[in-house]
């Protein structure tokens, strides 16, 4: 009895979670949270395409992938550069023959002016910075799903995954302007493309981590970074990108099949915590 019983419930965790033979592309994923997705729904089953503009970097985490024996390869692409895009899901589409799942995850924080700092005041915003974090986090996530829907669209199913960030659903004092900016516009479009897309079965989901240990401020966060961010977060402490596993998984699978134009929280409380000026 107890065999029998465990052996089903190992079939409806199959059932509910499977990933194995989806077709999954995700940006930004040579490193950080990029690289975390890739990793749990390569090793669940999934052929994941790595794409970043770091060639050697997203070139030696796929080759990682593929040396343990998971289907990965990737593929070189700024998403800053639509053109860049089109082509590298053109190939997605050649190679593998369409796509189930896109993480829409590549991002840049822009410049360390905080929101409060005196660098980051809004008298001192510098416009070339808000252009490009602009051109990076918003106008490049669309993209990117423009570019997936094209395939999905005829197959009449897919799913969409748009990392936001805390800082797009309240003010945030420990990013600057424009990133605050495009992620508030991601959470938006998120809702805007779940409704879009629906008449396709396809699904458009938003996840908002709160502060991960990643390089996205241009280096890993040291320790005074650490506890810059402690008292910004309820429980206390910075997230590793790990702890985004379960929650990329659970998006990416069956189980998320009655979800869309969501953005969920990953931010160990951040999202209650009031800032403080």
């Amino acid at each position: 009895m107890t065999g029998a019983s465990g052996n089903g419930a190992a079939g409806v965790l199959e059932a509910l979670f499977s990933v194995r033979g989806r077709r999954v592309a995700v940006t930004g994923a040579a490193s950080g949270l990029g690289l975390a997705v890739s990793e749990v729904l390569a090793e669940c089953g999934a052929s994941v395409v790595l794409v970043d503009r770091d060639g050697p970097a997203v070139a030696a985490a796929a080759e990682r992938l593929s040396a343990a024996g998971h289907d990965a390869y990737h593929l070189v692409a700024d998403v800053g550069e639509p053109g860049a895009v089109e082509g590298c899901f053109d190939e997605i589409g050649t190679r593998s023959g369409g796509l189930d799942v896109v993480f829409a995850n590549a991002g840049i924080a822009g410049d360390r002016g905080h929101a409060w700092s005196e660098s980051g005041r809004l008298e001192h915003l510098d416009l070339e910075v808000w252009e490009r974090v602009l051109r990076i986090d918003l106008t490049g996530v669309l993209v990117t799903l423009r570019a997936a829907a094209r395939l999905m669209i005829p197959q009449k199913a897919g799913k969409m995954i748009v990392t936001v960030s805390v800082a797009g659903l309240r003010p945030d004092p420990m990013v600057g302007y424009p990133y605050l900016a495009a992620k508030s516009a991601l959470a938006n479009l998120v809702r805007h493309a779940a409704l879009d897309l629906a008449r396709h079965q396809i699904t458009v989901m938003g996840i908002a981590p709160g502060p991960f240990r990643t390089n996205i401020g241009g280096k890993p966060p040291d320790a005074a970074s650490e506890r810059a961010w402690a008292p910004m977060v309820a429980l206390g402490r910075m997230a590793d990108p790990a702890e985004l596993k379960g929650l990329a998984l659970l998006l990416a699978s069956p189980a998320s099949s009655f979800m869309t134009g969501a953005v969920i929280p990953i931010d160990g409380g951040s999202s209650i915590v009031v800032p403080s000026t």
